[in-house]
């Protein structure tokens, strides 16, 4: 198992430079001088799956699927649908976050820094899962735009870039999970975004 996890993200490094996220306004260059810089991230209204559900439909499929089977039924989905939920809303931006710092050491970027001078806000308009099966996983896929705010002025924008059916990730622990994998491909993001700022601040 090791191995084909290996294997697979082997695979996914060859691609690493596929153009991803696209500069669609402005420039990354205000935060040349900048030691940290705020990040932020929005899931709402979210349409999933590649039938364009919206999340709520999602979280009623899901749990008829974990219902259905007898070796996890109510417990099963209320840890599952706990998990879901508590990734959403903590887990999701701490991957982005974690992805940012990693590719780009100069700044701090940090949630819940309202002191920052500026803010990089992911909003995200598409999901898609992804599946594990066995030995095979399909990467998550996410869609959405990235903007740079000014923090005390949000109507601001100084850049802004969007990325379509984002499916590149970095393995994790829960990668045999639903928000495991999107979790992956949030970090993932956040690796890509962060090159991007290194090169516009050099």
């Amino acid at each position: 198992m090791k191995k084909l996890f290996l294997l697979f993200s082997l695979t996914m490094a060859l691609v690493l430079n596929a153009q991803r996220i696209v500069i669609k306004s402005g420039s990354f260059n205000a935060l040349k001088d900048q030691t940290e810089v705020n990040v932020d991230l929005k899931f709402d209204n979210v349409l999933m799956m590649k039938e364009n559900v919206t999340e709520e439909q999602y979280l009623e499929n899901r749990k008829k699927d974990v219902l259905a089977n007898p070796k996890r039924g109510e417990v099963g989905w209320q840890k599952w649908n706990a998990e879901w939920q508590r990734y959403k809303n903590e887990e999701y931006i701490n991957y982005f976050t974690k992805g940012l710092n990693k590719a780009y050491k100069n700044i701090n970027f940090k949630k819940d820094s309202p002191s920052s001078k500026y803010t990089i806000l992911l909003e995200t308009n598409w999901v898609f899962p992804g599946w594990h099966g066995g030995m095979m996983v399909m990467t998550a896929e996410i869609t959405g735009k990235i903007k740079l705010i000014e923090t005390n002025n949000p109507e601001n924008v100084l850049a802004e870039a969007e990325f379509n059916k984002f499916d590149r990730f970095v393995n994790n622990k829960e990668i045999v999970m639903e928000y495991g994998r999107v979790a992956g491909a949030y970090e993932s993001l956040g690796r890509y975004l962060g090159k991007e700022i290194k090169n516009a601040v050099k």
